[in-house]
Parts: structure tokens; C-alpha cells; sequence
């Protein structure tokens, strides 16, 4: 039987999306102001405060607000105006020049946002949505959608020891958009490739006289096609938010979102497979057709999701500030699908989720020494259900006949406790979090139960010189439950990992620029996987190294010049996981990867306003499937990017706060084949999107 979908959640390859069950079986001082990407108050719900491309501060790696500079950790931060720049349409291309993040390793395949980083599985461990664990269940994830964030924040490496359950690749922390204490008001019309119709709108400001309560209210409407008839992308979006304080001291902020959204069941290609002596196939994929293998007549995907959830802060003094952040999450799929010589399927998935996350933050002076310590407690609670149809019916599986049935809760409790030392130049981070899981997992009749508990830790060290430069060296470890999985007649034992990271941060003094590198040594222990074995699809778990070095530069300079630039070499060495595979590289991990992107706005003469953006991103060449055969290796490739833009008012004044802006994605339409886990796919082409942007 074929399955288009992932029945596990894990933290390295956890599935193969688009694929079936069978098939992957001047030296002037820049005066710019600060934008605070935060309506209410700096500091709340994970801001980012910025100027221009240039981060500053994040609350990402600490949950306190801690200079970028001054934490001993890497991290990258895509800023509002990056967004507003490159237009991204999915969370894979917000990530694309970001150093170490592995996208499009499954060609096109708008279902799922499926990246890596340092080599390690993000997908669903690693997404988090306003400092909280996005609640994600073996085929329910939730969808990104970019127009309703402020900005996204990346940590790399493990971070369990503050936010429990997550990827030991680290944190990549979606930032929604909050209440700004100004009006603010936007709409937009887009269209472009495959028929794409779009618009969209962004309303902000005060609700009362008094400036106590504040609304933002986000939302899109889309229809579109894609380079796969058979596969839609469309879209209805509605973020509503509301911030009360009654005080300097105190801030309520409600987040919610709504999503309904509809695209292909199958985004896969039909594969050739290697022939033994006896023309039998070995299950070993040589290579993709240009053949859709679903059917039109049978491949809507629906999900729908919602979000509500709420962030409060209040400051007791300026030694205590206590924070408490709730969210509840559900979502729906329908997925149905056709898969050549298999026949057709039906998938139907619900997933019910709380977080919650309280801390107390204490600021303390001992003598010399300042301390910010963060004690805080987070529960965590997934329950899931699936339903997986299949039949031999050429279009449309009974929905009576279930292959199989899952359910499972799992519950996640954890303590934390942090201490950032200030000395002098000197800057130690130490924390450390235990945790307990319980699971209860049901599937056709068979039950499985899981009570788990495990401690994580991080240590950092840093020094700040007075002219911005600024080495560190940090360890820390991870733990992440694995949901709906089992393996050798029980549920898969948590996935572990550690990492030890050296690096220096720079900010250039007089320049709106900052300059950083790091090397890193990852472990990774009982990633759940897919593997073929003996010819059919098996889960089995994975150990895996990664090591490399990391180095980007991001800067907003005078006269209009934003820049980005990342270079990263990634060694992903597969220690444990079949015998045949000890030793080999992970599949479709480059070893090199590198991006620039630069953007230029006329700020004198009659082109004044124009702004002109280019970008490049190299992906180096990568080994197809974990047993490294040549036949499947993944070329080396080099994608194109542009913008273009111009704000209206140049013309005639009347025209205030409009702007005409078309991107481009693979300007050249680079649509190779792409290989990843033994099974093939096709890169996505050429994309492009014309707006029309109204602002007041």
C-alpha cells in the first residue's frame, strides 16, 4: 500500500513528502531609527527589535531580551523589512538565504514546509510560534503562512534546556504580527504565475480614547495554481489580535488565526527503479519520469486550522517580571490521493493541542555581578486521531474501509531554571530543565504506553570588547518525544542529542552591519526515519554527526543598501542506521551552501524610489539516498532571485503610500532533479508575483 503522507513525527527525516508509503518505503555613522518588531511593548512575546535588515535583540535563545552581540549562540533573523523585500510565499522560501537551512530537498511540494538545518530535521520539532512548541501530529501540520508574521527568528542547536521538546538543529521561532500603538492600515492585490489571485489586508491601531486597547487584523484571500495541474494552492487567512494595558507595567496580548487551505493530495512523479538479473525491481530508485503519478479527478488536500491563545506581562519592580503564555491549537486534513499500480487512499486527521508557558524573571545584583535568572514551568498536552482508507478502485477510497486507526495523547511537563552572569566584559549562560512525558498511544486495537522523564542542560560563555567583537563557546543537549511511532513492538524511545559550538560575533562600530561564525559539532541519537529494508518502506531510528562551519554577514547601509550574505559547509556522517549505511553522508545534505542577496533603493532624482534586488543561492552537490550511490547523486545548482519595486508617489504626489513590486523566484527556472531518501522528485521552476500595495 502507498501512503503520500508521514505517520511519524520525529527530528531527522522524518518523512518524505510528495512521496508514497512504497515509494520512500564612506565611513559615515548610519542614523536610521529602530523598529521594534512589536506593537505593544519591546520585549514581549519574542520581539525582534531591528534597523533595516540588522537585527539587534531577540528574546529567541533566552526568553529574556538580550543583545544579539551578548548571546553566546547562533542565531539569524529575518526582520520585517527582509519580508517585506523578497515577498516569501511559504516559510521554505523565508528561510532560503538563511546559513545552514537545507530547503527544497523534495523539489515542489507546497503541502508541507520540510527544511533542515546543520543537516538535522525541522520540520516538525523545530517550528515554534511565538516562543511556544508548534503542537504538530504525524500527518497534521500546521501550514505558514508569511504575510501574518513580524518576523522569524532562528536559533541553531539545541535550546531544550528553556523550551523542552524541540529539534536538536535548533529553534525557528514564528513571530506573528501584534498591535501597533499607531494606525496602521495596508491593503494589497497580487497576481501572478499558474493564475494566481491574491489579496490581502492589514489593519492596525487604538481601539479606545485612552490608548489602553489596541486591534490588528490580518487576512488574504487566494486562488492559484501550480506547475502540477493536478495541484492548487488556495487559501483563506484571517489573524485577529488585540493588546490591552491598562499600564506601562502590564501588557494582555490575544492572538488567533484561522486558516482554511486546499492543495494537492500527491505532488509526487512517477520513479524508475533498479532491475535485478530476473527483471524484479530491488526497491532502488535510479531516477524520476516526467510522469504525474496522481490523478486530477483525486487529489484535494483541505486543512483546516486555528490558533487562540493569549501573552501576558507584568512587571512587578525592575527585579521581577512575571510572564505567562497560552495557546490553544486544532486542525483538520482531508487528504485524498491516487498513486499508479496502488490505487487510491484517503487520509483523515484531526489534532487538538495546549501549551503553556510561565516564568518569573529576577534581575539581581551581587557586588561586581548582575544576574538574570529565569525560573518558569511549561506543560504541553497533543492528542491526535487519525483515519487511513485505502482501495483498489481506481478513483476514490471507501471511506468505510480503514486500513488503519491511530490515537494518541501525549503530555509534556517541564521545569527550567536559567542564570545569565554578568561580569565585567565576560557573559555565562548556564540553565538546565527536566522534563516528564506520558503517552498513551492506540493503533488498530494494539495499545502502547510511555512514561518517560530526562534533563537537558546548556552552558555558554562569551566576551564583549568594547569595539564589538565578541567569541564565545556554548554546549547544550536536547530531548524531543517521537509521536505515533512504533518500532520493535513498542513505541520509539525519545529522540536525544548534544552539540558543542564555537564562534564570534562582530559589529562593525560606526556601520549599521554585523558580521558572525560559528563551528559546530552535533550528535544526533534515535531519530525515527524511513528506510527501505528488504524491499519495503520500514521506520527505523538513526544516529547521525553533523559537523561544519557556519559564517554570515547582514547589513542596512547608507544611500539605500541592504545586504545579505551566508556561506555553510555541513558534514552529515550517518552513524548508526542500517549496516550498509554506517559511515555514508546523510542523504541530500550539501556540503556547501551559499546565498547573497542585495537590494537597492534610488534615494535621489527622478528614480527615486526605485528599488532593484538580486539574489543568489548555491546548493552544492549532495548524495540521493544514505547508501551514497552515484546513480542518484544530486548535481550542484545555483538559483536566481529579483525584485523590483517603486513607490508611486514619485510620480505625483496623490499617490501616497502606493508601491508597484514584482519578485521572481528561479529567475532561469533551474528544475532539476532532486533526490532525497531513495526516492526522486523535481525542483520547483520559475515563480513570479506582481503587487499592488496601498498603504495609509
Amino acid at each position: 500500500m502507498k501512503l503520500p503522507f508521514v505517520l511519524l513525527a520525529s527530528t531527522a527525516l522524518a518523512f518524505i513528502p510528495g512521496q508514497t508509503f512504497a515509494q520512500a518505503s564612506g565611513q559615515g555613522v548610519i542614523e536610521l531609527d529602530e523598529v521594534t518588531v512589536e506593537g505593544t511593548r519591546e520585549g514581549q512575546g519574542g520581539p525582534i527589535s531591528a534597523n533595516g535588515y540588522v537585527a539587534t535583540s531577540s528574546r529567541t535563545a533566552t526568553k529574556t531580551d538580550t543583545p544579539l552581540l551578548e548571546t553566546p549562540q547562533s542565531i539569524s533573523t529575518i526582520t520585517q523589512q527582509q519580508l517585506d523585500d523578497r515577498k516569501p510565499q511559504a516559510l521554505l522560501d523565508a528561510v532560503a538565504y538563511t546559513p545552514g537551512a537545507r530547503v527544497g530537498s523534495y523539489g515542489f511540494d507546497p503541502r508541507y514546509d520540510a527544511f533542515t538545518i546543520r543537516g538535522i530535521e525541522m520540520t516538525y520539532t523545530g517550528v515554534f510560534r511565538d516562543g511556544l512548541r508548534q503542537v504538530n501530529s504525524p500527518n497534521g501540520l500546521f501550514r505558514l503562512e508569511p504575510y501574518g508574521l513580524e518576523g522569524i527568528s532562528i536559533l541553531r542547536g539545541p535550546a531544550a534546556s528553556i523550551y523542552g521538546a524541540s529539534s536538536t538543529g535548533g529553534i525557528v521561532d514564528l513571530i506573528s504580527k501584534r498591535p501597533t500603538f499607531l494606525p496602521f492600515r495596508e491593503i494589497e492585490i497580487q497576481t501572478g504565475s499558474y493564475g494566481r489571485l491574491q489579496g490581502n489586508f492589514d489593519l492596525s491601531g487604538p481601539v479606545n480614547a485612552d490608548n489602553t486597547l489596541f486591534y490588528r487584523l490580518t487576512g488574504l484571500v487566494r486562488d492559484a495554481g501550480t506547475q502540477i495541474d493536478a495541484v492548487q494552492d488556495d487559501r483563506v487567512f484571517v489573524a485577529p489580535a488585540f493588546t490591552w494595558k491598562p499600564n506601562d507595567a502590564t501588557t494582555f496580548t490575544v492572538l488567533g488565526e484561522y486558516m482554511d487551505s486546499n492543495t494537492g493530495g500527491s505532488a509526487a512523479y512517477v520513479n524508475n527503479y533498479e532491475l535485478d538479473a530476473n527483471g524484479v525491481s530491488t526497491g532502488r530508485v535510479i531516477g524520476a519520469t516526467r510522469v504525474y503519478e496522481g490523478d486530477p479527478r483525486y487529489n484535494d488536500y483541505g486543512q483546516k486550522q486555528g490558533r487562540i491563545g493569549y501573552e501576558f506581562e507584568h512587571r512587578f519592580s525592575d527585579m521581577f517580571t512575571l510572564r505567562q503564555r497560552v495557546r490553544f491549537s486544532a486542525l483538520g486534513t482531508n487528504q485524498e490521493y491516487y498513486s499508479l499500480g496502488a490505487g487510491s487512499g484517503l487520509v483523515r486527521e484531526q489534532n487538538w493541542g495546549v501549551v503553556t508557558d510561565t516564568h518569573l524573571e529576577s534581575r539581581v545584583r551581587a557586588g561586581a555581578v548582575d544576574h538574570t535568572v529565569l525560573a518558569g514551568l511549561d506543560v504541553s498536552r497533543l492528542s491526535y486521531r487519525n483515519k487511513l482508507a485505502f482501495g483498489a478502485v481506481p478513483i476514490g477510497a471507501d471511506p468505510d474501509s480503514i486500513y488503519q486507526r491511530d490515537e494518541q495523547t501525549q503530555t509534556l511537563t517541564g521545569i527550567y531554571v536559567q542564570d545569565q552572569i554578568k561580569w565585567q566584559n565576560w557573559r555565562l549562560t548556564l540553565g538546565g530543565r527536566h522534563d516528564w512525558l506520558t503517552s498513551e498511544f492506540e493503533t488498530n486495537g494494539a495499545e502502547f504506553d510511555q512514561n518517560d522523564s530526562k534533563f537537558t542542560g546548556r552552558a555558554a560563555l562569551g566576551y564583549v570588547t568594547e569595539f564589538g567583537l565578541a567569541p564565545y563557546v556554548s554546549y547544550g543537549t536536547s530531548f524531543t518525544p517521537n509521536p505515533g511511532t512504533v518500532l520493535n513492538g513498542g513505541v520509539a524511545e525519545p529522540t536525544t542529542g548534544e552539540q558543542i559550538e564555537v564562534g564570534v560575533k562582530y559589529d562593525l562600530p560606526g556601520y549599521n552591519a554585523s558580521l558572525r561564525a560559528a563551528i559546530f559539532d552535533l550528535r544526533q541519537d534515535g531519530a525515527v526515519v524511513y528506510q527501505v529494508v528488504e524491499g519495503l518502506n520500514r521506520q527505523v531510528q538513526l544516529d547521525v554527526r553533523s559537523r561544519g562551519f557556519e559564517v554570515e554577514g547582514v547589513a542596512s547601509l547608507a544611500e539605500g543598501l541592504n545586504l545579505q550574505a551566508s556561506y555553510s559547509y555541513t558534514d552529515a556522517e550517518i552513524l548508526k542506521l542500517t549496516p550498509e549505511t554506517e559511515g555514508k553522508q546523510l542523504s541530500s545534505v550539501p556540503n556547501h551552501m551559499a546565498s547573497l542577496w542585495l537590494d537597492y533603493t534610488v534615494q535621489e532624482g527622478l528614480a527615486r524610489g526605485l528599488g532593484i534586488a538580486g539574489g543568489v543561492r548555491y546548493v552544492g552537490s549532495s548524495f540521493g539516498d544514505n547508501l551514497n550511490r552515484p546513480i542518484i547523486e544530486n548535481d550542484a545548482r545555483t538559483y536566481l532571485d529579483a525584485a523590483i519595486r517603486y513607490d508611486l508617489e514619485n510620480i505625483n504626489p496623490s499617490l501616497k503610500g502606493m508601491r508597484f513590486q514584482v519578485n521572481a523566484t528561479n529567475l532561469l527556472d533551474e528544475d532539476g532533479q532532486v533526490c532525497t531518501s531513495n526516492y526522486c522528485y523535481w525542483d520547483e521552476g520559475r515563480k513570479v508575483i506582481a503587487s499592488l500595495r496601498y498603504r495609509w
